[in-house]
């Protein structure tokens, strides 16, 4: 069952953050289905976070579907190379955005190793926001779809992570954002091998 659009206009993003970590992220490119549960993500708190595009109220062509209400996807290319599949919150006018770093894969691996080039599977498979894209077939051609289209969109399976099983600790990559890189907004499930930077 998809996520309910109301499920994504919560405005404590940090909360949304941790519960997507379970959820199905799922793409259907080309007519290929592929997903799998969400293992890490990265809460950006909008105009008021550093560490964030929209920081300052920063409103510009790349930033503008954050500005959006949430349920959209908002994919950005990050240093010219990755694409980067966010989950917009809020409501209009609150640029709230998740990063999903990491996925556990379940369905339509053979899709994903061809996308990732990768003969035999290994946990990076779907390891860090680019290959989580790459993966999936995210890219900037599906930025500001709806998740609750058929193209991408998030289920809830009855999949539950106990507090203790999900860790909360700084993002990672973003030093520039002075005090705000040390917020504990980057969750992850301990111990899965898909999770990009395991804080030893």
């Amino acid at each position: 069952m998809k996520l309910a659009d109301s499920y994504y206009h919560s405005t404590d993003v940090v909360a949304l953050s941790k519960d997507l970590i379970g959820k199905y992220l799922f793409t259907c490119i080309d007519s290929i289905t592929t997903g799998g549960y969400i293992v890490e993500t990265e809460a950006y708190n909008g105009i008021v976070d550093k560490a964030s595009h929209s920081f300052g109220n920063r409103i510009t062509p790349r930033t503008k579907t954050m500005f959006m209400q949430g349920g959209i996807a908002y994919v950005y290319l990050c240093y010219g190379i990755h694409e980067m599949f966010n989950v917009v919150t809020s409501v209009e006018g609150q640029p709230h955005a998740i990063l999903i770093r990491a996925i556990q894969p379940t369905e339509g691996l053979e899709a994903m190793q061809y996308r990732r080039n990768m003969p035999v599977v290994k946990p990076n498979i779907t390891m860090g926001p680019g290959s989580v894209a790459k993966a999936l077939g995210i890219s900037r051609n599906i930025n500001a779809f709806s998740l609750q289209s058929d193209t991408i969109w998030i289920e809830d399976r009855g999949l539950i992570f106990p507090d203790e099983a999900i860790a909360a600790v700084p993002r990672v990559g973003v030093d520039y954002a002075g005090d705000d890189a040390l917020l504990p907004y980057r969750f992850y499930v301990k111990g899965n091998p898909h999770v990009s930077k395991p804080n030893k």
